[in-house]
């Protein structure tokens, strides 16, 4: 992504007011998606999708007026899921859906999206068109070429439907109590309707968002509140979405949080039992090692891509496999939907786990994680931290004591400021030290 002036591995994202994430911005990038997603002949549609933040009504409004006077019409959503844009930019034939989301960032964050007719990311060379087009001044059409905009007020109902499409008719959460953490965001009030009308007891925190709480201390990313919850509700498990809906994580019912490669690999196990897996899994260079060790002992291929949904979509399509996914709780499952979608990867581990008749606590024990840990270092500047000489010294230092029992990882977050540091292995006292040696070498090294 090096030759890019604004996208990252997941869109665009910054903080409210600072440039890019400014009204101007968007609507110099609405002008340069539309020249970019029109296509001579026929009449063009966008779709715009928002998270709960309070910023997002003026980046939709900004948004909006870019696209028509690009004369490209838009098709507004409201506050939707990430995966919602993305279904309903393929059943309404959208030449591309946008996202105003920062996912699992406080409300000071926003970010843009882009969503292909497919529902899929968009790939590098259009994302480089939008940025050429960006790069020129605005040129509105003919008013009577303008685009118009139009309100989907049923968009919450179809993609309810959509996920409960995504399971068995037979399928039924009967005698479930399952508490739901809504992260004060885009799946408030889609994600409970789902499970209940699947006939599971639900409860609710993380579901009243006010604009300016969005994944605080709730959600995926503070998973205390839903442990809690669990525990205190006596439920059978927990659900988590971020702010956007497209990661889930869960709670057994003792509390213990579950990741997304454990949720992987208890999907993975029972399609595999069931010969449904139809190949093998993908994986990213940040999951954990157990893995990738319990899936091959069950005769299932396993491979990593670089970090980001949309790395692990394209190794799954090129390899004609239908499952993989991060720790993070991005989940990619084929054959149900074309992106990451915390609901449907939800339902997954729920159809797993109702057609083994056991519970989540238990079929997460097929696996064991080793020690990892990870170090984020804020640097002024991204920069490819393997690019340094003493960064890389450090590494291959590391590496030689961790004697092949265990793996050191460097990489640049693709929409933060950071250097990610990650080592893992079996002894957890060891990896931590090498941790935070790297941690200060990076911290010494960076820009």
């Amino acid at each position: 992504m090096s030759d890019r002036k604004y996208f990252g591995t997941d869109g665009i994202r910054g903080r409210v007011g600072e440039f890019p994430i400014t009204p101007e911005f968007m609507l110099r990038l609405g002008w340069a998606a539309g020249q970019a997603f029109k296509r001579d002949g026929q009449r063009n549609s966008v779709l715009i999708g928002k998270d709960t933040r309070l910023s997002g009504y003026m980046f939709e409004s900004a948004l909006e007026a870019g696209l028509s006077a690009a004369g490209v019409d838009v098709k507004l959503l409201g506050p939707m899921p990430t995966p919602a844009i993305a279904y309903l930019t393929r059943t309404f034939r959208a030449s591309a859906g946008i996202v105003i989301s920062a996912s699992h960032n406080p409300h000071h964050d926003n970010g843009i999206k882009f969503f292909s007719p497919a529902g899929t990311k968009l790939d590098d060379a259009l994302e480089t068109e939008i940025e050429k087009w960006l790069d020129k001044p605005i040129e509105v059409c003919g008013s009577k070429e303008l685009g118009k905009a139009f309100r989907v007020d049923d968009a919450p109902g179809r993609y309810v439907e959509f996920c409960k499409s995504t399971v068995p008719n037979e399928f039924s959460l009967e005698g479930l109590h399952i508490v739901l953490d809504c992260a004060h965001g885009a799946t408030y009030h889609v994600a409970p309707k789902v499970f209940r009308e699947l006939g599971a007891k639900i409860s609710v925190v993380g579901g009243e968002p006010d604009g300016l709480n969005i994944n605080l201390n709730v959600g995926s990313t503070h998973m205390g509140s839903l442990s809690k919850a669990v525990l205190e509700k006596q439920a059978d498990l927990g659900i988590a979405f971020d702010g956007d809906g497209d990661r889930v994580l869960m709670v057994d019912r003792d509390g213990s949080e579950v990741d997304g490669d454990e949720l992987l690999y208890v999907i993975a196990a029972q399609r595999h039992a069931a010969g449904t897996l139809k190949g093998g899994v993908v994986g990213t260079l940040m999951t954990n090692l157990g893995v990738e060790l319990a899936l091959r002992e069950q005769g299932i291929d396993f491979e990593r891509a670089k970090v980001g949904d949309r790395y692990v979509m394209e190794r799954l399509i090129d390899r004609g496999w239908l499952l993989g996914g991060e720790g993070s709780g991005h989940m990619v499952i084929r054959d149900c939907t074309s992106t990451g979608d915390g609901i449907v990867s939800a339902l997954q581990v729920l159809l797993a786990i109702r057609r083994a008749g056991s519970s989540l606590a238990d079929l997460r024990q097929g696996m064991s994680k080793l020690p990892q840990k990870m170090i984020n270092v804020r640097v002024k500047q991204r920069f490819d931290p393997l690019g340094r000489d003493d960064i890389v010294r450090a590494v291959e230092s590391a590496e030689a004591r961790l004697g092949g029992g265990g793996r050191v990882l460097l990489r640049a977050s693709g929409t933060e400021p950071l250097i990610r540091v990650m080592t893992e292995g079996q002894d957890e006292a060891q990896i931590v030290k090498i941790a935070e040696e790297l941690a200060v070498v990076v911290e010494n090294s960076r820009a």
